[in-house]
């Protein structure tokens, strides 16, 4: 039996075994303490943040050999490493001599990490290269596999998108995704190449729950209220005959042709395109004012004719929300990370996109004039929404301290007629307004937090 079986067999079996998790979440509505207790917190750090796939990082952060970028699983510090050899690896950020950070900076280029403690060094596949003054040991510490680094036993990518997990027994990655891997196919392919490369993010904190941002991640029943403020700047200098950004939500959200699907797994997928003009444009049309767009505009539409539609579209924010259980989400064009920091505590990242001329069709000088654009439309949400809703979470997690006040519900949509429809490959459709997609993942939350995961680490050896 080796350590890390005989720790298994010391753990309590479930750090929640005192909680009857079908009395907390029940059809349609939840308990506080899923937001607010610091044990069910911690069960979450083995259960859904070990026991799952969980977004890490993105293969365009490490493009080159010896490319890393540092990462979180759940509270488990990372360095994501394309190694030597080109391998993708999840190395834990922790020396093993004494456990301090290893790398202290968030990206580079290295073919090995040295400890700034004591100045143990490991190369980028997780082995110990060597040690200081080596002869003060009494054994030759490269030899023996147990100080080499640990790392996250199973890493697989889907279209660039890196995801780990500490659970031997989870499917591979693609059965994972299931339904929501079409979604995600043509959020890529309407890039050239379809692909994207990340570029520097927004990062944002707030004092609340995790649950709260993905809560959120597909709630459209909050966009004209929480988001008044964006819609009327988004439409300030604009004819009432036009219609901006989300101007969809202003009258009867309900009856749009917008709609949320639950998609299996936690993962669901809103999709607002279809209030869209189905037209080559139709993005760009709906995009707000930004400082000198109308100049870039005015030179791609002299240059391309009308080509320049199809081009201002990858400029767009695309209206669609991709929620990938249970940390990331894909909407407009950037790539959200949200990063549970404690019970109470969570970093939300928005990481920017830009498009390569794959192909040679574009041209240097237009490529950077819509990526230019592209960068203006993704200041917008970060900046005058998203403040919005991590004001909402924190005031949620305050009200939440009213201990007596149990329940928060989730029953909109739920036990009308004709309202919500399961589909032939088993996804539930339902208004972009309902919150049918919220009582689905906390059944896959649930699911994970009664489950045994069998979590491993692993070591070169």
């Amino acid at each position: 039996m080796t350590q890390m079986e005989r720790v298994e067999a010391l753990r309590p079996r479930n750090f929640g075994a005192s909680y009857d998790w079908d009395e907390l979440v029940q059809e349609d509505r939840v308990h506080h303490l899923l937001y607010t207790d610091a044990a069910i917190f911690d069960a979450e750090m083995r259960h859904i943040f070990g026991g799952t796939w969980v977004y890490l990082a993105h293969e365009s952060q490490i493009p080159n050999v010896d490319d890393y970028v540092t990462a979180k699983l759940g509270l488990r510090p990372l360095i994501m490493t394309r190694d030597s050899d080109g391998i993708i690896r999840a190395l834990y950020n922790r020396c093993t001599h004494r456990g301090t950070t290893l790398c202290r900076f968030e990206k580079g280029n290295k073919r090995s990490f040295q400890c700034p403690y004591h100045g143990w060094n490991f190369l980028n596949n997780g082995k110990l290269r060597g040690v200081p003054w080596a002869e003060g040991y009494g054994e030759n510490l490269t030899r023996d596999p147990k100080f080499n680094l640990a790392q996250v036993p199973r890493v697989e990518s889907y279209r660039g998108f890196i995801f780990g997990t500490l659970n031997a027994s989870a499917p591979p990655i693609g059965e994972h995704l299931g339904p929501i891997r079409k979604p995600i196919d043509e959020w890529l392919d309407r890039n050239p190449g379809g692909k994207v490369v990340v570029c520097e993010a927004n990062r944002i904190k707030y004092k609340g729950n995790w649950k709260l941002a993905y809560d959120n991640s597909g709630d459209g029943y909050h966009v004209l209220y929480s988001h008044r403020s964006l819609l009327e700047t988004e439409n300030r200098f604009v004819d009432e005959n036009t219609e901006k950004g989300m101007s969809y939500y202003r009258t009867a959200p309900d009856e749009q042709p917008m709609y949320m699907q639950y998609m299996g797994n936690g993962h669901h997928f809103k999709d607002k395109r279809p209030n869209l003009q189905p037209r080559n444009g139709g993005l760009w049309a709906i995009e707000s004012l930004h400082p000198g767009m109308e100049h870039v505009e005015q030179k791609l539409r002299r240059q391309f004719g009308d080509r320049a539609d199809a081009l201002l579209d990858l400029a767009g924010s695309e209206p669609v929300n991709i929620n990938v259980f249970p940390n990331l989400s894909l909407l407009g064009n950037h790539i959200q990370v949200f990063q549970p920091v404690s019970f109470e505590e969570t970093d939300t990242i928005w990481y920017g996109t830009r498009i390569e001329d794959v192909d040679g069709t574009i041209g240097a000088d237009a490529l950077n004039d819509i990526n230019t654009l592209r960068m203006r439309t993704q200041e917008g949400f970060p900046n005058f929404g998203e403040v919005d809703d991590v004001t909402n979470f924190e005031q949620i997690q305050r009200g939440l301290r009213c201990q007596e006040d149990e329940w928060i519900y989730m029953n909109r949509g739920l036990g009308i007629p004709g309202r919500i429809h399961t589909l032939e490959d088993g996804t539930i459709k339902a208004p972009a307004t309902d919150e049918m997609f919220m009582r689905e993942y906390i059944k896959e939350w649930k699911r994970l937090m009664k489950a045994e995961p069998q979590l491993t680490i692993r070591r070169e050896p």
